[in-house]
C-alpha cells in the first residue's frame, strides 16, 4: 500500500469537500477546507517529497463560470510536476491530449464513458485509441443504493446502472492502467472507511487501485491495509494536515514506508 496525494480544485481554489454535497447548478459544495495556496504549491510540495501517482480533480463542469479558473489551476500544477500527477474531471477524447501534453502522467475519466447511466464501450475504446491504455485511469467512484454499490458520475451526483463488483472490475481493467475509487458516501466526513468497498478491491486486486474516502486516523490505514490485503493504495484528504486535518504528512509517509519493510 502506498500513499497517493490529491489536489481537488473547485471554483478555482484548492479545497476539501464533503463528496456527496456537490451541486453544479449553484456551484456549491460543503467545504471542509479552502486553501490559501494554489494547486502549483501542492504539486511542488509533492515533487519535493518525491510522492508520485496522485490525482488532480477538477470539480467544476465545463459549463460553469469557474471552470476556466479551475482548469488553469490544474494545468499549472501539472506543469510544476510533469509526470508526477494524474488529472480528472471533464476529460474526454478531444481534451485529453492537452492535459497529457501539459505533464499529466494519466488522464482519469468517468462521465465520458458512463453517459446516460450505462457503459459506452465505443467511447472507452476511442479514449484508449487516443491516449493509450497505459495513460488511462477509470474513476469508478461509487455510492450505496439498495444494498449494492453503484458507479456514480457527474461529480458524484448521478447514479449509473453499473454495479461496482468483480465482474465490472474485470471487464473494465482491459481498457485502463489503473482504477481510482472514491467511496462517496464517506468522502470528506472523517468517519472511517467504507469497509465493504475496501474488501472488494483487496479481493480483486489485479491492477493498481487507489481508494479514497473516510480515512481520518492511523487505525483506518491499518484497517484499509488489512481489508485491502496490502494491494490498494490510498488517498487522504480532509484528515491530512496539509488540508487542515490532524494526520501529519510526515508521519503518514513514515508509516507507509515502514509497512513496506
Amino acid at each position: 500500500m502506498e500513499f497517493r496525494p490529491c489536489i481537488d480544485i473547485h471554483n478555482g481554489k484548492v479545497k476539501q469537500i464533503v463528496g456527496g454535497s456537490l451541486r453544479d447548478g449553484a456551484d456549491t459544495a460543503e467545504e471542509n477546507f479552502v486553501s490559501e495556496q494554489d494547486a502549483a504549491f501542492y504539486a511542488a510540495f509533492y515533487k519535493k517529497n518525491k510522492i508520485k501517482g496522485g490525482h488532480i480533480i477538477l470539480l467544476n463542469p465545463e459549463s460553469c463560470e469557474y471552470y476556466g479558473a479551475t482548469k488553469a489551476q490544474a494545468l499549472s500544477a501539472l506543469r510544476t510536476y510533469p509526470g508526477g500527477l494524474q488529472v480528472g474531471g471533464g476529460i474526454h477524447p478531444d481534451n485529453a491530449s492537452e492535459y497529457l501534453d501539459s505533464g499529466a502522467s494519466h488522464v482519469i475519466v468517468t462521465s465520458c464513458v458512463f453517459q446516460g447511466g450505462n457503459i459506452h464501450y465505443d467511447r472507452l475504446k476511442e479514449l484508449v485509441k487516443r491516449v493509450g491504455k497505459d495513460k488511462l485511469v477509470l474513476d469508478l467512484s461509487c455510492r450505496k443504493k439498495e444494498g449494492a454499490y453503484y458507479i456514480v458520475t457527474d461529480r458524484w451526483q448521478n447514479y449509473t446502472s453499473v454495479k461496482l463488483n468483480k465482474t465490472a472490475l474485470e471487464e473494465l481493467s482491459a481498457y485502463c492502467d489503473e482504477f481510482l475509487i472514491h467511496a462517496v458516501d464517506v468522502e470528506g466526513k472523517a468517519g472511517g472507511i467504507e469497509q465493504d468497498v475496501a474488501s472488494l478491491l483487496g479481493e480483486w486486486g489485479k491492477i493498481p487501485v487507489t481508494y479514497a474516502g473516510g480515512v481520518h486516523n492511523f487505525r483506518d490505514l491499518e484497517l484499509l491495509k488489512q481489508l485491502g490485503k496490502n494491494k490498494i493504495d490510498v488517498t487522504i484528504g480532509s484528515a491530512l494536515d496539509l488540508f487542515g486535518g490532524s494526520m501529519k504528512f510526515e508521519e503518514v509517509i513514515s508509516w507507509m514506508r515502514h509497512t513496506q519493510i
